[in-house]
Parts: C-alpha cells; sequence; structure tokens
C-alpha cells in the first residue's frame, strides 16, 4: 500500500484510464505520467544539486498544472504553489519565500514576472522553446530521493484572510490520507470524472480534488471556476464529484433556478464554508449530496459534520479539539442559550479552536518560524479561529480571532451575526463584521449582496431583524452596504480586513444607516 505521493504515482504509471479531459482532448493516466516524469528529469538535471530543489508554479488551473505537480510526486523534489492573483512585490515575496529554484509558467501569467526582483531563480515557460528543448534533451527519471511520509511534497500558502500569506509545508502522506479517505467515503472510482476549478495553488484543490482524483483514478476535469458555465462543464465533463471552498456554491446559486438544473451526472459536492442554506438548496437544485466540513491549510484541526448535526454547527471536532481562553489558556465554558436559540454566555464560551495534542498533521510554515511557534503555543495548536461548544459537543465557528466586536459594553462575533442573516432570501452573501464607534469600542456593519434581480428595502430588513428571535438587538448592523461585490481571496473566501479599512461609508450602491429600529438609506460616492 502507497505511503506517499510519489509511490501512488508510480503504480498510474500502467494506467490507461482517462486521467485528464480539458477542451476537447484527453490523457491517460500513462500518457499523464510519462510527461511528468520527462519533466522532472529535466528540472533534475537543470537544479543545482547543493540546494533544495523547490519548483514553483505559476499557473492556471489546466493540465500544465496537474502535470508539474505529478512531475514533483514522482521526482522526489518540493512544488510550490504561486497564487496567480498575487502582483507586484507581494507576488516576488511569496517567490523568495518559498526559496524556489526554478519557476514554471506559462504565457497566460509569464507577464505578472516583469520587472520583479526574483534573484537567480529560472523562470521557464511552459510550451516554450526553452522549455521544449529542455524535456527533447531529458534522459530517463532518476529521483532526486525517496520520499518519506513526513517529507515535504508542496508549499501552500494560506489564503491572507488575517495577514500576509504563509507558506504551509504540507506532508505526502497528508495529501495521500486526505485523498484516500474522501474517495472511499464517496465510494469513487476509476468511473468518476473529479471537477477541478478551485484554484491548485491552494489545499482544498489540492486535499479535496486532486489526491481525491489520484486515489481513485479517477478522471480530472480541471477549469476555471465560473458560476454562469457550471452546469455546462458538469454536463461535457460528466462531472461526478467536486470540492470548492469558500462563496462558490452562493455564486452559483444568484443565478436563475432553471428547470433542467438536476439533469447533471453530479453525485457528491464536498468542501468548506458554505452556509447551511446554501448546502441545502445546492444539493436540492443539482440533484447532489452536499458535504461541508471544516479545514485549514494547516491541518491541525479536524471538524467533522455527523448525523443530527444542528443547524449552524460545523460538527464534532476529533480527539484533542477543544475551544480555549486565550489568555487563561484553559477551556471555555460550555454554551448557554436561552429559549429562542440565542447564545447567553458568549463572553465565558467563545474561544480559540485548538488542539490540545499538538500540530495534529501541521509540519509548520516553511522559512517562517516565528509564525510556526505563534500557532503551537503551550504545546497546542492554536487556530485563530473563534468557536463555541454545546452541551452535546456540537461546535460553532464565531468568526476570526479579529472579528471581536465590543458593541454598548457588550463582546459578540460576526459569524453568528452572518448566519441569521443568511436566513433572508434574497441575501447572497454577507460579511459582517465591526466599525469604530463614534464613541466608544465598536458598531456593527455588514456588506451584503443580493441575489441576482433581488430586491431589498430598509424597511424590509428591518422586519426581518425584528423577526427572528435569536438576534440580540444590540447585534443589529448600524451600517449597511448593498454591495455588487465582496472583496476575496482567488479562494472565494472575504476579506474582511479591506471592508474594515473602507470604514463605514465605502462607495458603492446603497448604504443605510439605523436610527432605533428603522434604517435610512444615506448619500454614497459612487
Amino acid at each position: 500500500m502507497a505511503e506517499t505521493v510519489q509511490q501512488l504515482l508510480r503504480e498510474r504509471r500502467g494506467d490507461d484510464g482517462v486521467a485528464i479531459r480539458y477542451d476537447g482532448r484527453t490523457w491517460t493516466w500513462r500518457e499523464h505520467l510519462d510527461a511528468a516524469a520527462g519533466q522532472a528529469a529535466a528540472l533534475i538535471g537543470l537544479a543545482a544539486p547543493d540546494r533544495s530543489l523547490h519548483v514553483g508554479v505559476l499557473l492556471g488551473n489546466t493540465p500544465d498544472i496537474l502535470t508539474a505537480m505529478a512531475a514533483a510526486g514522482l521526482g522526489g523534489y518540493v512544488v510550490c504553489g504561486i497564487n496567480t492573483t498575487r502582483r507586484g512585490d507581494a507576488l516576488a515575496r511569496d517567490i523568495r519565500r518559498a526559496d524556489c529554484q526554478i519557476l514554471l509558467t506559462d504565457d497566460d501569467h509569464a507577464a505578472l514576472l516583469d520587472g520583479l526582483e526574483l534573484g537567480g531563480i529560472r523562470v521557464l515557460v511552459v510550451g516554450g522553446a526553452e522549455y521544449a528543448e529542455l524535456i527533447e534533451r531529458a534522459g530517463d527519471l532518476q529521483p532526486l530521493h525517496e520520499a518519506g511520509a513526513t517529507d515535504t511534497f508542496m508549499l501552500i500558502f494560506t489564503s491572507g484572510t488575517s495577514g500576509d500569506p504563509k507558506a504551509v509545508k504540507v506532508m505526502h502522506a497528508m495529501v495521500l490520507l486526505a485523498g484516500a479517505a474522501l474517495a472511499a467515503r464517496y465510494e469513487l472510482t476509476s468511473d468518476d470524472v473529479c471537477y477541478l476549478s478551485m484554484p491548485l495553488f491552494h489545499s482544498n484543490a489540492v486535499l479535496a480534488g486532486w489526491s481525491v482524483a489520484l486515489n481513485a483514478g479517477a478522471t480530472m476535469a480541471p477549469a476555471q471556476f465560473s458560476a454562469s458555465r457550471f452546469v455546462d462543464d458538469l454536463r461535457r465533463y460528466g462531472v461526478t464529484y467536486m470540492n470548492y471552498v469558500g462563496k462558490p456554491l452562493a455564486y452559483i446559486l444568484a443565478g436563475p433556478d432553471r428547470p433542467d438544473d438536476a439533469d447533471n451526472p453530479l453525485r457528491v459536492a464536498f468542501g468548506n464554508e458554505a452556509t447551511d442554506r446554501d448546502i441545502a438548496e445546492f444539493g436540492r437544485r443539482f440533484g447532489c449530496e452536499v458535504w461541508d466540513g471544516f479545514g485549514s491549510t494547516e491541518n491541525a484541526v479536524t471538524v467533522t459534520r455527523e448525523d443530527g448535526c444542528p443547524p449552524g454547527s460545523i460538527g464534532k471536532g476529533f480527539p484533542g479539539v477543544a475551544i480555549y481562553d486565550p489568555e487563561t489558556v484553559t477551556e471555555c465554558a460550555v454554551a448557554r442559550f436561552d429559549a429562542h436559540g440565542a447564545l447567553v454566555n458568549g463572553d465565558d464560551a467563545i474561544g480559540e479552536l485548538v488542539n490540545t495534542d499538538g500540530a495534529g498533521m501541521f509540519a509548520g510554515y516553511y522559512n517562517d518560524p516565528g509564525a510556526t511557534d505563534e500557532r503551537m503555543r503551550h504545546g497546542m495548536f492554536w487556530s485563530g479561529d473563534l468557536a463555541y461548544r454545546d452541551a452535546d459537543g456540537w461546535i460553532y465557528l464565531a468568526g476570526r480571532t479579529a472579528d471581536w466586536m465590543r458593541v454598548d459594553g457588550e463582546n459578540m462575533t460576526s459569524a453568528p451575526i452572518e448566519r441569521i442573516l443568511t436566513r433572508l432570501p434574497v441575501i447572497s452573501q454577507v460579511a459582517v463584521y465591526p466599525v469604530p464607534d463614534e464613541f466608544v469600542g465598536d458598531q456593527v456593519m455588514a456588506a451584503i449582496v443580493l441575489a441576482d434581480d433581488a430586491t431589498l428595502t430598509p424597511g424590509q430588513f428591518a422586519d426581518f431583524l425584528a423577526g427572528q428571535p435569536d438576534l440580540s438587538p444590540k447585534a443589529w448592523p448600524r451600517h449597511v452596504w448593498i454591495a455588487t461585490e465582496l472583496p476575496s481571496t482567488a479562494t472565494n473566501k472575504v476579506l474582511k480586513r479591506e471592508l474594515v479599512a473602507m470604514g463605514s461609508e465605502p462607495a458603492g450602491r446603497l448604504l443605510w444607516r439605523r436610527d432605533g429600529l428603522t434604517y435610512r438609506a444615506v448619500p454614497t460616492e459612487e
């Protein structure tokens, strides 16, 4: 049984099943991995032997990035996922931070490197003349080394929602085990087609997409995510499984409901961070199962949904998962609720989600010991996620550690308010965050994106809030921005720090301000 990505790829070398479908073409696993072995041989031959071989990939979701990932696995070196939405000095910092010897890019992304100071990094354009010559001259693959289970397969940068992205060292074992578990859970085989539309430089796509296909011997259909093209892609490629992260389900559901939406081959959608409403509606509309879990690039805290999971909960934690007060380093109190389901002891119950057993599968951040030490305090992994847990062990997210708000002397967090606001059907996306109060503390602000062609008036919004018995009057947003879109990362996660930086008067379509229990529109600059 394979223990590393390298071993599993070798087992697939002789497989004549279809590995990739893309743009009208197909490749078998044999063809795909032969090409990967050729690339690995060429890059190993090009690399300085006295340095660790890190190969950066600045590529979109095409067969080229699949080849580069498989080449790293077969060759026994480290592949570094470079975020294609980063620009300028930030992009150069990521590439340098990952210690890339070689950077693979393509015609679509090469211009992003113009004018950047990359030192001695060798840049190769896949498909270009220099690259083709290197491949032509390459001999048989002699792997750089035999990978072990705890060796780093890939450096994957965090999404950067709460600060600069950090490069997580992702072990061979982590990649292998994550895909094996999902492939077994959903009974995926070589007859299945995995839709890879999340960025392949990110952990969700690697662990819940690429590795799933690799373990099952299934077909991969790489694509750039498009809500408008989604159903057409399902039918064109015969997609039976997909992964997602962030808000793609909401983007898809914001479009018009068509009577033939369920006429598609999709069986399972697995991902992170969808709302309860979107999970249920997506499953109904497209005739599939949707399984949403909690995960992060670090893979140190595991929480899974089980039968009976109540609305709003992300599930129950694996052994060692707990909610701790970072000041006292003690476990937080069990959450208590009033008759309407509102949390009544937030100050005592809300804390940081931790792994008391240690790092789990987190091998540290590359080239950043300070950030690693910050995560690993008191012998525990501190996730940066706020949460609370009820008497039955169900865990509820409360936001990130930066999402604490002090409103009229009361502490509160954003996630419970967001969950309530998404009950309003016309709301497609919402982000709740603090803005400064003119006197002291914070006020609650909500940025809202409406579903396509939907409308919402200040009076309708106030009536909705008044009808939510589990919403504290202090949690009613003081400011509401009806936006066309929310700033987000390449992995569809809302960048709240950008919203906070805009303040309480961002430019946009509509801005409402609350006076008592009444909202009124205020002028904004376009």
